[in-house]
């Protein structure tokens, strides 16, 4: 998914984690010099970032780690280059910069900066709901340990948000699909897919659709009482929906209610009407 957002307490942070600033990288020492002082290349690896010179950002932040490794600027650097490669979108490298980082400073106090930030890895490549989603089921799981492990911060409040569009992507590929099931006269698998985002994805903007696709595919299989019962389900939570216009007017065009006919080549508007059984 590829989102312009970019989470202003990402910015906010590396600004808050920067130093003075330079107005310059810092030179590559000759042959045989003491490389700069540590919080000079910091530095410099911050204005870098700032100017979206992310390569020599990067350069700095990685000889800091290199030359300093034992010093507090290390570990900021490593965080800093996860965020520089995030930019870059090179979300392999900054995985596998953020898990280090994770890994070797479990008590930092940008711990949860970090597990966040790992968590906008998998949630940046999430794909198209045609294509295969295990990026958004980690994505998911990435966000939930933001939410479970840093519950009262800015990170968990986004994380819960992000957590509910990924699962309403989820459903949206569970739909697609069960859709092209259905086109495929697949119907036992499409239905598996549509009852699938009825009860897995509850919360979601799906599931009025998925109730009248269940609906259609129970109609083409002469399965009329289970398209009533599932139709109830539609007209009881969903009544002001298009889609509950369209169930309407299928069990209308198949004598299964009486009332009213649905209105002429309307697929919305339908405020509210009530089933009429015909057994």
């Amino acid at each position: 998914m590829n989102c312009a957002y970019r989470a202003a307490c990402c910015v906010a942070l590396m600004l808050l984690l920067a130093g003075c600033g330079g107005s310059s990288d810092a030179s590559k020492p000759a042959a045989g010099q003491p490389p700069a002082p540590v919080d000079v290349l910091y530095n410099h690896g911050i204005d870098a970032l700032n100017a979206e010179r992310y390569q020599s950002a990067s350069d700095q932040f990685t000889s800091v780690e290199e030359n300093y490794p034992y010093s507090q600027w290390a570990a900021k650097a490593q965080l800093m280059q996860g965020y520089t490669q995030y930019l870059q979108e090179d979300y392999t490298a900054a995985l596998g910069t953020l898990n280090r980082y994770i890994q070797l400073h479990p008590a930092s106090h940008d711990i949860a900066y970090a597990y966040y930030l790992r968590a906008l890895c998998y949630y940046e490549q999430i794909e198209d709901v045609q294509r295969d989603q295990q990026n958004t089921v980690k994505a998911i799981a990435a966000l939930r340990t933001v939410v479970d492990r840093f519950p009262g911060t800015a990170y968990a409040r986004d994380a819960r948000l992000k957590i509910d569009l990924a699962r309403d992507h989820l459903a949206g590929h569970e739909m697609a699909i069960g859709i092209f099931y259905e086109h495929q006269h697949l119907y036992e698998a499409a239905i598996g897919r549509f009852q699938r985002v009825v009860e897995d994805f509850q919360t979601t903007n799906h599931v009025a659709e998925a109730l009248h696709r269940l609906v259609e595919v129970y109609l083409r299989l002469g399965m009329r009482e289970q398209a009533l019962k599932t139709a109830a389900v539609l007209g009881y939570n969903y009544p002001g929906s298009s889609w509950y216009a369209d169930t309407y007017a299928d069990l209308y065009n198949d004598k299964l209610v009486k009332g009213l006919p649905p209105p002429k080549g309307a697929s919305g508007g339908l405020v509210s009407r009530t089933f009429g059984w015909l057994f």
